[in-house]
């Protein structure tokens, strides 16, 4: 599903070279949950950014369900983001003066849908994060895990083949963070495949697989085989 060959990423700030990235090769299979793991620097947001499209890399290629994204145009990057990639970030992203009904919405405007079948998508999709009952409450009606809740809603509506999370718990209380990555839990058991960005190693040993980075390169790549199975709290 991803194949990344020998990706760098250079950015120049005034006369300051960084090497966000130096030569990073990984693939990763439909139906995976995989962890990007490192500190501050180490590179993991770059690859994340790549791997949805929201930047090219440098030198190196990537290829998505075998198409080469590195020659893609930006209409046809902004087109595989809306399809084929969910992304749930760490603030949430939510429009204030919506409803969590057309927050979750918002994506399917883009593809095309009419309102009666943006609605009854976004409703299902509020359903599975077992939101269905707050569907017209506007974000600051709820908790910061209900809003995340939302959040990955909008990330599922498109039925997209990855879910991209940019420290989905960055906002959130340990409980709430919990409940949270029982979710994900779930949503990996129907057969999502979801990759996650964390700098926090008991959220990062949820994944299936863990890819920590540092300077820019893979420091090790290994399957997790204690996996942490999410507390099954409510996101209150």
């Amino acid at each position: 599903m991803i194949e990344t060959d020998n990706l760098t990423k250079v950015y120049r700030m005034g006369d300051n070279i960084v090497n966000a990235l130096q030569g990073v090769s990984i693939s990763i299979d439909k139906g995976e949950y995989v962890a990007f793991m490192g500190p501050s620097g180490s590179g993991k947001s770059t690859l994340m950014n790549i791997v949805g499209c929201l930047d090219s890399p440098t030198t190196g290629s990537y290829s998505l369900n075998n198409h080469q994204v590195s020659d893609m145009t930006e209409n046809e990057l902004a087109e595989v983001r809306n399809k084929e990639i969910g992304f749930v970030f760490q603030t949430f992203n939510l429009l204030p003066r919506a409803s969590a009904l057309d927050n979750v919405a918002l994506p399917l405007i883009y593809a095309g849908y009419s309102k009666s079948d943006r609605d009854e998508l976004a409703m299902a999709a509020l359903q599975s994060v077992n939101l269905a009952d707050r569907h017209h409450h506007k974000p600051n009606e709820l908790s910061g895990g209900q809003r995340q809740r939302v959040a990955i809603a909008r990330a599922l509506v498109n039925n997209p083949s990855i879910i991209l999370a940019d420290e989905p718990t960055g906002n959130l209380d340990t409980k709430t963070s919990y409940g949270i990555m029982a979710l994900f839990q779930e949503l990996h058991d129907k057969g999502n495949t979801i990759i996650m960005v964390t700098h926090e190693d008991d959220i990062a040993h949820y994944a299936h697989r863990i890819i920590r980075l540092r300077d820019g390169l893979i420091e090790w790549d290994k399957k997790n085989d204690n996996v942490s199975r999410g507390n099954p709290v409510e996101a209150h």
